[in-house]
């Protein structure tokens, strides 16, 4: 199939890519390169633009005619929506939007997005099921569920197809393609700690240890990101297959509390180093853990990668050979 990945040179879709090759997919990225990497895109071909640009991913698809649809490219810091909500409430919206009127004009009718637990925001039960009501607690949640919502009025009409995958915490490094994660700034959690680990902080953080949990600290669910895009290729064939539009959880079940990642850390990397904890950040609910039966059961969909250690070393290989990340 012809498969368009929009935000194919960044951490997450950058390992799809390489997935899609290996299943002899014919695939086109589409990024800005404000926080992906020309260099993680390999050797498929890239084209430059913005999905706010309704002219560009026109273009794009017009030339390419895909059959199929990866979406990644959004906004996806919680702590900079909070700070700055009219960007994540204009701009995911409305490259989401520009996206599907763009495929739909050229044929495209399957499209698998890329969503957030941050949709439920602070959940009554734990573990989620996707039945879970659905209250935000800050716009980046805020605006990927009306993507949801836009999408579900589009597949009501016949006009899209879609699986929106509510993703838990991603990390993890895809070790055999050497793809691994550099966000500038790094706002996540294992490569944080393991900066630390490598000397390059002086410390790692925790913000908040005052939380309802175990040990005060926030509880997470973290999906290998390996696994994570085996749930796409998945859904992409579940869509092939004739399936009606999803949405589904993707996350482990399992979850781990900041300070029991920071110990893995230090039990993979060997090393010993400082640890400060700071005050909460806002928008940070205290406990996101999926139910993932539904995905299991519609898609048929398991994880390799289910103890944090197994997760965090993959993470540590890649930071050791790559301490600046991609250099690009």
């Amino acid at each position: 199939m012809r498969v368009l990945v929009t935000g194919g040179a960044g951490y997450i879709g950058s390992v799809m890519v390489r997935m899609l090759h290996s299943h002899e997919h014919d695939v086109l990225v589409f990024d800005n390169l404000s926080k992906g990497h020309r260099s993680a895109v390999g050797e498929a071909p890239l084209e430059i633009g913005e999905l706010t640009n309704l002219e560009d991913i026109t273009r794009v698809c017009e030339s390419f005619l895909p059959e199929a649809c990866m979406h990644f490219a959004a906004h996806s810091l919680v702590d900079e929506s909070v700070r700055d909500p009219l960007k994540y409430m204009r701009d995911n919206p409305v490259g989401s939007l520009n996206l599907a009127r763009a495929l739909c004009e050229c044929g495209c009718r399957y499209l698998v997005f890329s969503s957030t637990c941050a949709v439920y925001g602070v959940p009554e039960k734990v573990p989620i099921t996707e039945d879970e009501k659905t209250e935000p607690i800050n716009p980046y949640g805020a605006s990927k569920l009306l993507i949801e919502q836009a999408l579900s009025e589009l597949a009501k009409r016949g006009v899209l197809s879609f699986v929106s995958l509510r993703y838990f915490n991603a990390a993890g490094a895809d070790v055999e393609n050497d793809l691994g994660e550099d966000h500038q700034p790094e706002t996540h959690l294992i490569p944080r700690v393991i900066k630390a680990a490598l000397g390059i902080e002086q410390s790692a953080v925790i913000y908040g240890n005052d939380y309802p949990t175990s040990d005060g600290t926030c509880v997470r669910d973290y999906i290998h990101v390996v696994d994570l895009c085996k749930a796409h290729l998945l859904a992409l064939d579940y869509l092939k297959g004739g399936g009606d539009s999803l949405i589904l959880n993707l996350g482990n079940g399992n979850g781990f509390t900041v300070k029991e990642v920071v110990d893995s850390v230090k039990r993979v990397s060997k090393k010993d180093f400082q640890v400060r904890v700071e005050s909460r950040r806002e928008g940070d609910p205290p406990i996101l853990v999926a139910s993932s039966e539904k995905i299991r059961s519609k898609l048929k969909w398991a994880p390799s990668y289910t103890d944090i250690d197994q997760i965090v070393e993959t993470a540590w290989i890649w930071h050791s050979r790559h301490p600046e990340g991609y250099g690009d």
